[in-house]
């Protein structure tokens, strides 16, 4: 009887030490295998449309990309996500709540930036996330690729370049905004003619565009919008997944109970329009580096006028405008990733 007791605690024993083991180190799940092979500035108004919180739970998950830091910007004035005059404030604010949930309070860096607009394309907005940019940028002590992953408005990368143009031969943009090109896509039925992450700065849009020599990996509307998550996939895959999962659930479910209010409704599915930040970088492929399943092709940068409409530059260089995204490879690897840290 007392050799069954023994080994009934030994076993318990054996078994909270696995738990605790497999709690400790679920968010780095390959790190036998997978090494950090980049390094990447998340930059996204997080205080907005929710869809910028599942990427950033997505890129904090995936072990090949390295997180240098977050930048919480601003949203457009007036906005109906947060009308405040601090909404860069308050995307902190959202950033920091979010690493609470996931118990990685204090696990990165995370930087405000500036809560306006651009007020001509030669004066930067000094804030600690355009600041951050920059230092990273200059860096001589690293190897690894900078990508600049940004979500939102163009403020902080505008203006780091302002500081400092040398930044422009030492990272890579990878933006979502900006609207169809006439020659690859056509706009949404009811569209305005402003999309919605160039409406947020065009100025800051002028200067990354018209401006620098940035090299830029552009996701416009019409591919950020092929990145459709379906309600029933949030209640199987995202929700059952802890506290990450339940946290990114309620953000899309109030906001499905909030549209209700103005008699709205928006179907089944929603747009993770940020996503693509995740599988432009993280999960590029493994020899010839690169996000082989995913397709862009190469156009001259355009002029960004007044409007935030397109102009031809044929003095422009060359960027890659993404048209069509490895959506299965992007939701099966965030859904196994949740899964894995649950």
């Amino acid at each position: 009887m007392k050799t069954i007791r023994h080994l009934a605690v030994l076993t318990l024993s054996l078994l909270t030490t696995a738990v605790s083991l497999a709690q400790s180190t679920k968010i780095s799940f390959a790190k036998d295998f997978v090494k950090p092979r980049m390094r990447v500035i998340v930059d996204n108004d997080f205080g907005g449309d929710p869809d910028g919180l599942f990427q950033l739970v997505h890129q904090i998950l995936s072990p090949s990309a390295e997180i240098r830091g977050i930048i919480g910007s601003h949203l457009k004035p007036g906005d109906p996500f947060d009308a405040s005059t601090e909404t860069a404030t308050n995307a902190v604010k959202k950033v920091k709540e979010l690493l609470e949930v996931m118990k990685l309070q204090n696990a990165f860096p995370v930087y405000e930036g500036s809560n306006l607009q651009l007020k001509d394309t030669k004066t930067p907005n000094i804030s600690e996330g355009a600041k951050a940019i920059v230092k990273e940028a200059m860096r001589t002590d690293v190897k690894t690729p900078l990508y600049v992953v940004c979500g939102a408005g163009l403020t902080e990368i505008a203006s780091a370049y302002l500081m400092e143009p040398k930044i422009a031969d030492r990272l890579t943009l990878i933006w979502i905004g900006g609207p169809e090109y006439s020659d690859l896509a056509s706009p949404p039925p009811g569209y305005t003619s402003l999309e919605y992450n160039l409406g947020i700065d065009i100025t800051a849009g002028q200067v990354v565009f018209n401006d620098s020599k940035i090299p830029i990996w552009q996701i416009p509307r019409n591919a950020y919008r092929q990145v459709l998550l379906s309600y029933s996939e949030l209640l199987l895959k995202v929700k059952p997944t802890g506290k990450t999962g339940e946290y990114l659930t309620e953000k899309i479910e109030n906001l499905m109970k909030r549209v209700q209010k103005f008699d709205l409704h928006i179907g089944e599915t929603y747009i993770m329009g940020d996503s693509p930040l995740v599988l432009l970088t993280a999960l590029q492929s493994s020899f010839e580096a690169d996000p082989s399943s995913s397709f862009y092709t190469l156009k001259q940068a355009p002029l960004i006028n007044a409007q935030g409409l397109y102009e031809t530059n044929t003095k422009g260089r060359n960027i890659r405008v993404y048209n069509q995204l490895d959506t299965r490879l992007l939701f099966e690897d965030f859904f196994g990733k949740l899964q894995l840290f649950k």
